[in-house]
């Protein structure tokens, strides 16, 4: 149906000056303050709007799962002249993450503020029940995708072959991380559509929008496949800094290092999505540009171990924090000490210990938890900087030990400051993990061994 029903557009205030955004499936109606989401009367193989009750009821559905995510946008199901429609506050188009990305106003500060409320909305939100995200489900999906593409875009068989080869190749050697994903609650019923397009700007904080709710499958799914299609996004807006920062942060707020092992998996799995997406809009260029992103998903560089050293305020977590943001690709992972010896010890990123965490022993638990992360990253194929102050040659030695053990480069990171700088930096710091003083900034100094030559290459 090219328009939307007559009546409903009679149903609203001032019909002529009412505009009309249109996708495959529904009509969006913008009237004044707010937009009317209307759903087509059709019948897909993922989705089946045919009756007005189905409709109905999937308006409900709309409302109940997208309330999760912006109550302040989600107001009601409400009947225009006979159609049920999901009434929405209207938002600034220009404030969709796509917009906001290309004219270069998405930042750190948005992304960190988001991955905290993603984390903790997938930690609270409702475990999916045992038929969804099963390994063999999760493969069938991956290869439907070059079922599909392999008839749309035949010119590129060679190179669907290839990902295909892949796809299946990973799913194997993966086969036990997938099985341990379902089996330990890590299929989430969560948004399922959560790419740039479907995020806005409120008030100067992310909101998601549009979930799905015509198919549970497609929402269903592990939480590290709802963050990868935000990644794959800000991948193809061209903005891989933004993407290991984000991803950065979400480990930061999930602590879920194990989905590493399988993100490159959904990272290609999502390119193919898109890629399929393209096709079917006749837009060839464009799908062969995921198809494109996807190959380059599939051969990461040699992962690479890099350590800092230096006491609270020497500037580790700047200087890292400039490496994550000036990323060419999506490829490195950062430790935080600071953050992990708190998840040790039960409490959150931001929490105050009141310094019963760092004792002698807490320390050893501490650089041993930080070496164990980093050696099953490194073996995920992922290159790890961990942040930690290393003021002792022997845990220094330690790391690089495992770096030659895993055959990975080793680099230290040391930057130098004056203990005024020092003191000057730890006394502005605000809303940061360390609860470095300028009194235990003094008693590091006092014992800390510093990088000789030898360490230096």
């Amino acid at each position: 149906m090219p328009e939307p029903p007559l009546a409903c557009l009679q149903a609203l205030p001032d019909p002529a000056s009412v505009e009309v955004r249109e996708t495959h499936i529904s009509w969006v109606l913008l009237a004044g303050e707010f937009a009317y989401k209307i759903k087509k009367p059709v019948t897909l193989p993922f989705l089946d709007y045919g009756t007005v009750e189905k409709r109905r009821f999937f308006c409900q559905e709309e409302l109940r799962l997208n309330r999760r995510f912006a109550p302040e946008l989600y107001l009601a199901v409400v009947d225009l002249g006979g159609e049920p429609a999901v009434k929405m506050r209207r938002f600034d188009e220009t404030q969709q993450l796509d917009q906001v990305c290309r004219r270069g106003g998405l930042t750190q500060d948005h992304l960190s503020r988001f991955a905290r409320e993603l984390a903790g909305f997938q930690r609270g939100a409702a475990r999916a029940a045992s038929a969804f995200g099963t390994p063999e489900g999760v493969r069938a999906d991956a290869l439907e995708n070059f079922d599909e593409l392999e008839r749309l875009l035949p010119a590129e068989a060679a190179l669907l072959a290839r990902l295909r080869a892949w796809t299946e190749t990973e799913w194997l050697r993966r086969r036990g991380e997938f099985q341990h994903r379902h089996a330990g609650g890590f299929i989430r019923e969560g948004h399922g559509d959560l790419h740039l397009r479907n995020l806005v700007l409120l008030d100067d904080r992310i909101v998601a929008f549009d979930g799905i709710e015509f198919n549970a499958d497609f929402r269903c799914i592990d939480v590290a496949s709802e963050i990868a299609f935000t990644l794959l996004d800000l991948l193809d807006h061209d903005q891989p800094g933004l993407a290991t920062w984000l991803l950065n942060e979400w480990l930061v707020w999930s602590g879920d290092f194990a989905a590493l092992a399988l993100l490159r998996f959904y990272l290609v799995y999502r390119a193919m999505v898109r890629a399929k997406v393209a096709a079917l809009s006749g837009h060839a260029a464009e799908a062969n540009g995921y198809l494109a992103k996807g190959l380059r998903l599939t051969a990461p560089p040699p992962p690479r171990l890099a350590i800092t050293c230096g006491p609270s305020g020497c500037g580790k977590t700047y200087v890292t924090s400039c490496r994550l943001a000036s990323a060419e690709f999506l490829t490195t992972v950062r430790v935080r000490s600071d953050v992990e010896r708190k998840r040790l010890f039960g409490l959150a990123p931001d929490a105050a210990s009141g310094g019963t965490i760092y004792t002698p022993e807490a320390n050893a638990r501490t650089y041993g938890r930080l070496a164990e992360l980093a050696e099953a990253i490194l073996r995920d194929g992922w290159s790890v900087i961990v942040d930690a102050a290393f003021l002792r040659r022997t845990e220094r030695d330690h790391f690089r030990g495992l770096a030659w053990r895993l055959g990975v480069p080793f680099e230290l990171i040391a930057p130098q400051a004056s203990p005024d700088e020092l003191a000057r930096r730890i006394a502005a710091r605000r809303n940061d993990a360390s609860e470095a003083t300028v009194e235990v900034m003094q008693q590091q100094l006092r014992w800390f061994e510093p990088p000789g030559e030898d360490e230096r290459v």
